[in-house]
């Protein structure tokens, strides 16, 4: 069955994902399911990117081998509360996204060209299209009742190098993912009205 295009979700769907879900601190002893992990991801692959180069590459932190290779990289900060998260993803992004380009825009064999020009301009795409798949990652981790723990208090150069030396990935947040425990929620934060931060030309 296909949803009617343009449907608006139930509030209880908009609280699901925005108006009720925190950022979590601590969490609960349920695991992750790397089955979880998968529908995680295949939802959100589908959320646009420019001319469909996907440029994100995620490492999804579960083992004790590979939380201890992450552990030096957080600040103090943050070190207890991703280790006891269930899973903690890495949210990179491939520099050389352009190279899968005949693969992922087949509509014109010529889409490489238009970011592998420049190294800087390549990196530009890759970072702006990494963030945006960085929150469709939550936006669907939301959906499929998964709580989220961005940040970004953590050594950039140890991760890549921990978890993505000798390839064109380079990291550019990290993202608890379980099952969050309300004990550790601070008092939610304000937020800006509409007029504070937006005007309509």
């Amino acid at each position: 069955m296909i949803a009617t295009q343009g449907a608006a979700l139930s509030d209880d769907a908009l609280d699901t994902i925005f108006r009720t879900a925190r950022t979590h601190n601590a969490w609960t002893s349920k695991p992750v399911s790397d089955e979880t992990l998968v529908k995680l991801y295949d939802l959100m692959k589908w959320g646009p990117t420019s001319a469909n180069c996907s440029p994100a590459r995620i490492v999804f932190v579960k083992s004790a081998e590979a939380k201890e290779r992450l552990s030096p990289a957080l600040s103090d900060g943050n070190r207890t509360k991703t280790m006891s998260a269930p899973v903690t993803a890495i949210i990179g992004y491939d520099v050389e996204f352009y190279e899968l380009l005949p693969k992922l825009f087949p509509h014109d064999l010529t889409a490489k060209t238009w970011f592998n020009w420049s190294a800087e301009w390549a990196e530009q795409t890759a970072f702006r299209n990494g963030s945006l798949q960085g929150a469709y990652l939550m936006i669907a981790a939301r959906s499929l009742g998964l709580d989220c723990g961005p940040m970004s208090g953590f050594d950039m150069a140890k991760v890549n190098e921990a978890f993505f030396a000798g390839t064109t990935v380079k990291a550019n947040f990290l993202c608890n993912l379980g099952y969050g425990d309300p004990k550790g929620l601070f008092d939610r934060s304000p937020r800006l009205a509409f007029d504070e931060a937006c005007k309509i030309a």
